[in-house]
């Protein structure tokens, strides 16, 4: 659980590799980097999220590469991030003294972090100081594939196979002949290192102090902007952090995780590149962020969402960060994978998907970003009411449903669901703006929908909604997002049973939900998976609905006790060891996060006035 002073551990490894809970985030609005409480940098992509790693030990301990500083003889480690901000602090012990290594993607100073404008500096900063005896510290870095070096800028150039784009510039406050190094430090001596790419920085002051500083006052002026009552006031605030980490800043897009293949479970072969765009992913981080007092980043996101569909003109589940087509999945063979769980995988082939529910996606976002003020240019609403054209016939017809089965398409009851809220919402605008298109049949064919999933879907003998909607099928967490989605209200009393149905027999355990069964709904991938986060997150927002405010309490606070000491979620989590699985961190799961504890301090507000 997240510890802002959390007590020295063991450094632990499985097959040569770090548990996901031992590493912490950094970023700068255009890429992400993982940090080891070994003192490794396992993995950057530069000079963004969907970039060709410099480093990826995270999917090859052996050949991945890394850049590590950490003293000689660790034996126990812990990190923190500094309050409010994205500068990581990793401190290590040995057996001779102490070393405290602090790390950010550097920001530029004064930078504004709600403009969408570029706010990165293009530079890692790792700064080491012995804060107690004396250490031998060591400098390792490996770029995947080597790195050729020359003397250049009283620095180190770099230049990497394959990667003529990157401009690498490794500048050190002590001697650097070369990519390793290994220096004898007393207390107070300290080791500043300052990587940069697209541009060379020899014109500029070599001050990794004020680089951090600069960087940890940038984000402290955004977290400024933090509005929230409610439990676990610390998570929340920690994962509107994380969630911004997961941001583009100048697109204004948002990545369904910095990461790509870690797998879910370990040795399986559920290993997807998620440093794409959900379009689904919207609406909810849209819900979440404007709540707790960031409405700039929401509307950048509503925006972003309005401009791909404008672009593409047909709408497609999940983007690249520019709103371009995301690449073709291809499987990389030179790297073994975390924890030895090959394939590793670029690219991701669910993005041609049938999924219908991208019209409800884009639909809601519309009518967010209407009720945020926003305008609709004329040809936008013609194209937005040509998908609510689609979505009052798509909903008949099958395809790979949210959890983007790679098996036979079926006609699921969530995409129903959302065809009902494309009609639902193009209706509210049109009734809203008086604009043209058959509004009154949008309407209609809303409120029929919407009869059709609460008569068809139900399974009477089994006293649930199912996953199909003919009533077929096994039980699917996706269900409990239909109240959040305001398609059957939390307290109906077929959602009330459906609810109760799926935490009792979709239950990994404590609070925890699978996504499904796989003996009873194939989805064309071998293997079985974790227990899925935001799914128990779905149900601690049901039962605030249904009133039961005391038991969706203890589920919520059970699931942020499930995060790292830094205060980070993955994307699953193994129901018996509780470790991390699937790709880290995990959007989805902060903003579970958020919007339940936004919908937890609201119900407690109302109940407080007697509402």
């Amino acid at each position: 659980m997240l510890d802002p002073d959390p007590d020295f551990r063991t450094i632990r490894r499985r097959d040569g590799y770090l548990p996901l809970e031992d590493l912490g985030l950094i970023g700068d609005g255009a890429s992400a980097a993982l940090v080891g409480l070994d003192g490794s940098i396992p993995w950057l992509c530069l000079p963004s999220f969907g970039s060709d790693p410099l480093f990826c030990g995270l999917l090859d301990h052996a050949r991945g590469g890394h850049f590590t500083v950490a003293p000689e003889g660790i034996r126990r480690a812990r990190q923190w991030y500094e309050p409010d901000t994205a500068v990581l602090v990793t401190e290590m012990l040995t057996d001779t003294g102490r070393v405290r290594v602090t790390d950010a993607l550097a920001l530029r100073p004064g930078a504004d972090l709600s403009d969408d404008a570029p706010a990165q500096r293009a530079e890692l900063v790792r700064s080491a100081v012995v804060t107690d005896g004396e250490v031998r510290l060591r400098l390792d870095v490996r770029p995947r594939g080597g790195a050729h070096v020359r003397t250049l800028f009283s620095g180190l150039e770099l230049g990497v196979p394959g990667r003529p784009e990157l401009r690498l510039h490794l500048r050190s406050s002590r001697p650097l002949d070369g990519l390793t190094a290994a220096y004898d430090l007393h207390q107070g001596d300290r080791l500043d290192l300052v990587l940069s790419w697209r541009r060379y920085h020899r014109h500029h002051r070599f001050d990794a102090e004020t680089m951090l500083r600069d960087t940890a006052e940038a984000w402290r002026r955004w977290m400024r902007r933090f509005h929230y009552d409610g439990p676990q006031e610390p998570m929340v605030r920690r994962a509107a952090i994380t969630l911004k980490l997961c941001d583009d800043w100048v697109n204004g897009s948002l990545v369904a995780a910095p990461t790509s293949s870690l797998p879910a479970p370990i040795g399986g072969v559920r290993n997807w590149d998620y440093r794409y765009v959900w379009i689904r992913d919207a609406s909810f981080a849209v819900f979440a962020l404007r709540r707790i007092g960031f409405a700039d980043e929401a509307d950048a996101f509503l925006g972003w969402v309005l401009d791909a569909f404008e672009q593409s003109r047909v709408p497609r589940i999940m983007y690249a960060l520019s709103g371009e087509p995301v690449p073709d999945e291809v499987e990389d063979a030179q790297l073994e994978g975390y924890r030895r769980s090959a394939p590793v995988r670029w690219g991701n082939g669910a993005a041609d998907q049938r999924q219908h529910d991208v019209y409800g996606e884009v639909l809601d976002c519309a009518d967010q970003w209407m009720r945020a003020g926003g305008d609709l240019e004329p040809a936008l609403w013609g194209g937005l009411a040509g998908l609510a054209d689609l979505a009052s016939e798509a909903w008949r017809h099958p395809d790979q449903g949210i959890w983007e089965v790679r098996s036979e398409g079926r006609v699921f009851t969530y995409s129903a669901a959302m065809c009902q809220v494309a009609l639902d919402r193009a209706a509210t605008i049109g009734e809203r703006l008086g604009l043209p298109g058959p509004v009154a049949g949008w309407r209609a064919a809303a409120d029929k929908l919407r009869q059709t999933i609460l008569d068809q879907s139900w399974d009477e003998g089994a006293g649930t909604f199912r996953e199909h909607l003919d009533g077929t099928g096994g039980l699917d967490a996706s269900l409990l997002a239909l109240p959040l989605r305001l398609v059957v209200p939390a307290d109906h009393p077929r959602m009330v049973a459906t609810a109760a149905t799926i935490a009792e027999r979709l239950s990994a355990g404590g609070g925890l939900l699978y996504r499904y069964l796989h003996e009873q709904s194939t989805d064309g991938i071998p293997g079985d998976e974790g227990a899925f986060l935001l799914c128990s997150f779905w149900l601690v927002d049901n039962l605030v609905g249904q009133g039961r405010l005391e038991e969706a309490e203890q589920l919520y606070a059970s699931l942020c006790e499930r995060a790292s000491p830094l205060g980070l979620l993955s994307e699953q989590i193994h129901p018996t060891t509780g470790e991390f699985m699937g790709n880290f961190p995990q959007a989805f799961s902060h903003i579970g996060v958020i919007a339940s504890g936004v919908n937890l301090a609201r119900a407690r507000h109302r109940r407080a006035a007697g509402g």
